[in-house]
């Protein structure tokens, strides 16, 4: 008899979100829409969903099918903190960057892929979501400001645009780069900062099975807040380490050098695993704030998914994989 242990970062599928919950709600929308009702009768943040799935092409796509596996330990955060309370330094660096975002042009959009593959390519981000494996996943997500926050994103595994990529076999990093436009994005005229934008994680961890893409949140297209068209969500990582707004994913035999680490490498670095035990220089990571609850409570080591990706620093002794 083959006996399932959950993980421990798992509850049971039924105290997910329910798929039909989103369809009911899109149609729910549809039906206002179509009875004249929209712009009296209904609150700001639906509004704002509503011309979102008018303007976006790849709207249809959603809501997407959730993939049970991946579940959460706790309630999820309401859509609407999760869309406006967002580090976003491209427009600003308070959280409250929801409406300048809006000025980022999300069409046309393409991805580069490039470096050390088969065959370097430029696609469109249109003809990448429906080349790739779409699902939903429940994710926590630990900022390095000690704040947390649970939702449901939707992408595909990273694991699968790696596939779809062709490395070489010299290859052992992925190096990500944001976009750049400082016309829309008025952080980018700050010249402090080492635009654009630049993350990477080792071929390794682009494989785990938590890697992941995100395209969408809460059943629809990724809001621009929150990084879209396409985003990185790295669920055990801190924050930061998901870039945003991607334009450009570099196969690379050399550890790309970050956006935070090229700033400040004595307080982020290159690995930004989340670990309760050590601290920031300047606070203490031993505990977080939820963002739906206000509650404070513990950190768990890699976020809670040891499990699932302990084993990829096990021969790193040396490293400083929490910075």
């Amino acid at each position: 008899m083959l006996i399932r242990v959950p993980r421990g970062w798992e509850i049971a599928e039924s105290q997910a979100t329910p798929e039909a919950i989103y369809l009911r709600r899109r149609r729910f929308l549809s039906g206002m829409v179509a009875g004249g009702l929209v712009g009296s009768a209904l609150p700001g943040l639906l509004m704002q969903s509503v011309r979102a799935d008018d303007v976006d092409p790849s709207a249809g796509l959603y809501p997407v099918k959730p993939n049970p596996t991946y579940q959460l330990d706790g309630p999820m955060t309401p859509e609407q903190l999760a869309s406006h309370y967002n580090n976003y330094y491209e427009f600003g660096d308070s959280k409250d960057i929801a409406t300048a975002a809006q000025a980022l042009p999300i069409r046309p959009w393409s991805v580069t892929l490039d470096g050390m593959v088969e065959k370097p390519q430029t696609i469109a981000i249109d003809d990448l979501l429906k080349a790739m494996p779409l699902e939903e996943r429940l994710y926590r997500h630990r900022c390095v400001e000690a704040w947390s926050m649970a939702v449901p994103w939707s992408g595909f595994p990273l694991k699968a645009l790696v596939a779809f990529a062709r490395p070489s076999a010299g290859a052992k990093y992925l190096r990500f780069e944001s976009f750049s436009n400082p016309d829309v994005a008025p952080g980018q005229t700050a010249d402090w900062y080492p635009w654009p934008y630049i993350e990477g994680v080792t071929l390794e961890e682009a494989a785990n099975e938590l890697a992941f893409v995100s395209t969408g949140l809460y059943g629809k297209p990724l809001p621009k807040q929150n990084g879209a068209p396409i985003r990185l969500t790295l669920p055990w990582k801190y924050g930061f380490k998901s870039g945003k707004g991607i334009v450009r994913i570099s196969f690379t035999d050399g550890r790309p050098h970050t956006f935070w680490e090229a700033i400040q490498s004595s307080e982020y670095g290159f690995w930004a695993n989340v670990n309760p035990d050590v601290p920031h220089p300047r606070w203490s990571q031993a505990s977080e704030r939820d963002l739906g609850t206000g509650e404070q409570r513990p950190t768990k080591l890699f976020n809670g998914y040891a499990e699932q990706v302990a084993a990829l620093y096990t021969n790193l002794q040396g490293e400083e994989l929490y910075r």
